[in-house]
């Protein structure tokens, strides 16, 4: 009882020292969910960052298992600038959009039966600094960049940590895709800089989980012409021609090499059609929605007709996926929603799901975190990386080409792993040390770019493992 009281204690000194300016909201219903909500959401800012110019905008869900005993997890969504809310809506979380029932009004939300929230505590934030509901009070504090972006990260869980203190000893994972899953080592670095440091509160970091990520934006790039030729979108020949001519360099080649323009010309015509995010699925372009009257017209693409997807009468019109990414411009843009949401009022004009404007202005300072991976390896971290096979944006290959590089040992070779009797994708598993630490691969078979979104039944299947330290 005494120890329990000193530690409250510090923990409010901490709480003081640190200035904790933070805000937050229990959430217990939504515009378009019928009745209570049947999980425990809070939104809220925490200010990072000098002078705490920086707020930083968060939802989070308590696990609707065992929150006590469940991990927590920090989820960091891609981008560069994507809101945490479409992690939550398409890819983790417990909500998804009922886009069978729009009508044009405001959207409404069914269950996600495969929501990592029945499992884990998950905090998704907005990240960087001008994605989604986060904000700047200075124009200065807009300015961001990797290091900047995993600093406030790590600011952002000191501080949410000491708010919510009961949580403190929960295992700790910091997960993300694409972008996200670049920044995310990053970040489990810092946190362990912080322990080793002996700074508070001490973290209780397990280790991470990150899917088709970013290591080396122009290395992850590069493998899409190899992928292309394995997936029999360009010929042999075309594949021979660029690889004998481009010296393996074929987002960046020399625009003095003619041979090589000539062959990467021949690949071009063969695969700008192709859907990159998940090469099965239609190309289609997408802009917000534009309100018409007081309805929001679904069809508002970029002005090219041979882009466009229109209905029509004597065939089947494909599913375009960004149609379904409207309904969040129209959900979130909704002056009900952000008060419910307790949105501050002034601080965002306009919600978009990703902010195209963030790339230009981000400073992409760290160009590689194969180190990160390598330094993390020697910390006895449990480490998931997963790929939707489907994905031409950031190859599976390339992903498995730089774990390799990692030249851990080998503890269980390339095999399927399952799911109801069905193969779900194939896996293989290194050992970091003598102590059961492991970096596993998955793949999942059929999975696109973001796979969760794709394949949400077999991605809870994955990680619902993967906590429990059972097999994939």
């Amino acid at each position: 009882m005494f120890l329990s009281c000193i530690w409250f204690l510090e923990l409010l000194l901490l709480s003081l020292l640190f200035n904790v300016n933070s805000a937050q909201t229990i959430v217990k219903s939504l515009p378009g969910y019928p009745g209570e909500l049947p999980f425990k959401l809070e939104t809220g800012y925490v200010s990072v960052g000098k002078n705490d110019t920086v707020q930083l905008f968060y939802y989070f869900i308590e696990s609707e298992r065992d929150a006590v005993r469940d991990p927590l997890v920090l989820w960091l969504t891609g981008g560069i600038g994507c809101s945490a809310f479409s992690g939550l809506v398409y890819e983790i979380g417990p909500l998804n959009f009922d886009a069978e029932s729009y009508n044009g009004s405001l959207p409404s939300f069914i269950l996600n039966p495969y929501s990592w929230t029945k499992i884990a505590n998950i905090i998704l934030l907005d990240l960087p600094v001008g994605t989604g509901f986060s904000y700047a009070t200075t124009s200065q504090g807009y300015l961001s960049s990797d290091t900047k972006s995993t600093n406030d990260a790590y600011m952002f869980l000191q501080k949410w940590l000491l708010n919510h203190p009961k949580f403190i000893n929960n295992r700790l994972y910091i997960a993300g895709d694409s972008y996200g899953g670049k920044i995310a080592p990053m970040v489990v670095l810092e946190i362990t800089k912080g322990n080793e440091a002996g700074l508070t509160p001490h973290m209780s970091i397990e280790g991470y989980l990150i899917g088709n990520p970013a290591v080396n934006v122009p290395k992850d790039e590069n493998w899409r012409v190899p992928y292309a030729h394995r997936l029999a979108l360009i010929s042999d020949e075309y594949y021979e021609r660029a690889k004998s001519s481009c010296d393996g360099e074929y987002m960046n080649p020399n625009p003095n090499n003619a041979e090589c323009q000539f062959a990467l010309q021949l690949i071009k015509q063969c695969t700008s059609n192709i859907c990159l995010s998940h090469i099965l699925e239609p190309i289609c372009k997408f802009r917000a929605p534009k309100l018409d009257g007081l309805k929001w017209d679904l069809t508002y693409f970029e002005e090219d007709p041979n882009d466009i997807l229109l209905p029509s009468s004597d065939q089947e019109n494909p599913k375009c996926r960004f149609t379904d990414y409207v309904l969040s411009y129209v959900w979130m843009n909704n002056p009900s929603v952000r008060e419910a949401l307790q949105i501050r009022k002034g601080t965002k004009e306009k919600w978009k799901r990703c902010n195209g404007s963030l790339p230009i202005s981000y400073d992409q300072d760290v160009t590689s975190v194969f180190d990160h991976h390598q330094v993390l390896s020697t910390k006895g971290y449990q480490a998931l990386v997963y790929s939707g096979d489907h994905d031409m944006m950031i190859p599976y290959i390339g992903t498995l080409q730089w774990i390799r590089d990692l030249n851990l040992t080998l503890e269980e070779d390339w095999r399927p792993w399952f799911l109801n009797g069905q193969i779900a994708g194939y896996t293989l598993k290194y050992q970091y040390q003598e102590d059961q630490c492991y970096l596993t691969f998955a793949t999942v078979k059929g999975g696109g770019h973001t796979a969760p979104e794709y394949k949400p039944k077999e991605c809870f299947a994955m990680i619902d493992r993967w906590f429990s330290y059972y097999p994939l």
